[in-house]
């Protein structure tokens, strides 16, 4: 259900109404002004995702060790072990992690074929 405030120009607003109310957050008149602005500030603060406890390091030195820990991170989303905005940040560094392990590689065979022409 969209909210039901008419704005000034005579548009209604186009959020979606809270669940308990007629209203969106922001124009529902049980939310005082206050407590918008203190949800303002902190915008997405309470939103933060914290993994409990201490996990164990990973080792992802080699294409086929990110592939596992990649694997590992999918089972673990779809047996809702994982909250996906966690694996998503795996996945995004997974990325990173395979340019920087390509990049060494490829200095690696370069090293390589200079020895071999300067000799």
């Amino acid at each position: 259900m969209k909210c039901i405030y008419i704005k000034e120009g005579g548009e209604q607003c186009n959020a979606f109404a809270m669940g308990n109310s007629q209203f969106c957050y922001l124009h529902n008149p049980d939310i005082t002004d206050e407590e918008k602005r203190i949800n303002q500030i902190k915008g997405g603060k309470s939103n933060i995702i914290r993994v409990n406890g201490s996990l164990p390091l990973i080792r992802a030195k080699t294409s086929q060790e990110v592939a596992g820990l990649l694997e590992k991170t999918i089972n673990e989303v779809r047996s809702g072990e994982l909250d996906p905005r966690i694996a998503n940040t795996i996945g995004y560094l997974a990325g990173h992690l395979i340019k920087a392990i390509e990049v060494g590689e490829v200095e690696k065979r370069i090293n390589a074929i200079e020895e071999v022409i300067s000799k």
